[in-house]
């Protein structure tokens, strides 16, 4: 049974102030993410500081969801739920922050951002979106602006295992967008969240040991961005991303992701001093073009008179 049947498909309203400022900080907080992970990728080892990362968004979003009203899931929604934590939050975690071992922050943001690409087609195909042609045309340009930013900020450092990991970390990631919109017709956006952030944290339990190690010899501003990667970019984040998932196309919030490599680039110059090429900022504005047009919507036609309807089935 594919996801369609299971759950019902409901028209797309335009989003209003408060799901536009959901994506906002959502975009902003991952954006971040890229660029503290490698800050703090020398002090700490991928698989530690994903279980790191999600032990503090565990804890953060277990605080946020005391007292609140908890649904229970049924049947395959723990199915779902299973996909969302271990591969959108263990799997891709461990292999995001494993793939800034190999790559500067700003090609990982690029190479990650297929991720869009998969989930347009696998909400299209399971959620019943279709393939609207301008989010398709969206995608397409979006996309293409991200490559530019590859092309300019790229370089030498590229290499095949850091590929392979963006590979698996976009893979992961549309997968468990995939699987989270279902879950969000019925059960709060908090409760998910916190379901699937404590799923990957117990799939990361592995390297406990290495945590510890590492935690006792990493400078006090590697322990601090952990602690920040685990309560913005992951408590935060993806809380904000839910509330807009609850509300949007899985397609065309996927496709506002695109926005995040030009803003690595920003962040980049701003934090760590790294001046963009001319191209990367081409990229950039490419990106935000893609975006804005993949928000267009196809004007509804007005029905044709009888007498036309007639003569147009003639």
């Amino acid at each position: 049974m594919s996801i369609q049947t299971a759950v019902p498909v409901r028209a797309a309203a335009p989003p209003d102030g408060r799901t536009v400022l959901a994506v906002v900080v959502t975009v902003l907080a991952w954006a971040s993410a890229f660029v503290v992970i490698r800050a703090v990728g020398e002090d700490l080892s991928p698989g530690a500081l994903a279980l790191g990362r999600l032990l503090v968004g565990t804890l953060v979003l277990g605080l946020l969801a005391a007292g609140r009203g908890w649904v229970r899931p049924r049947g395959r929604e723990w199915g779902l739920l299973a996909v969302c934590g271990i591969g959108w939050f263990g799997v891709y975690n461990v292999a995001l922050n494993a793939a800034e071992q190999h790559l500067d922050a700003g090609t990982t943001a690029m190479l990650v951002n297929i991720g869009p690409i998969l989930i347009a087609v696998l909400a299209g195909l399971l959620l019943g979106e279709g393939f609207p042609r301008w989010l398709l045309a969206g995608i397409a340009i979006a996309f293409a602006g991200v490559v530019l930013i590859g092309v300019a900020t790229g370089g030498a450092r590229t290499d095949l295992v850091g590929v392979v990991l963006c590979v698996v970390a976009a893979v992961t990631y549309a997968g468990g967008v995939v699987a989270q919109k279902p879950l969000l017709w019925r059960l709060p956006g908090l409760q998910v969240t916190f379901m699937a952030c404590a799923t990957g944290a117990v799939c990361c339990l592995p390297w406990a040991g290495a945590l510890v190690d590492d935690l006792a010899a990493a400078p006090a501003g590697s322990v601090l961005g952990m602690v920040y990667l685990g309560a913005v970019p992951t408590a935060l984040a993806f809380s904000t991303w839910a509330y807009a998932l609850r509300r949007m196309d899985a397609g065309r919030l996927g496709v506002t992701t695109y926005l995040v490599p030009p803003l690595v680039i920003v962040l980049g110059w701003l934090l760590l001093g790294e001046v963009p090429p001319a191209l990367a900022v081409v990229g950039g504005a490419i990106c935000l073009a893609g975006v804005a047009l993949s928000r267009r919507r196809d004007r509804s036609r007005p029905p044709l008179p009888e007498g036309q309807r007639a003569g147009r089935a003639v």
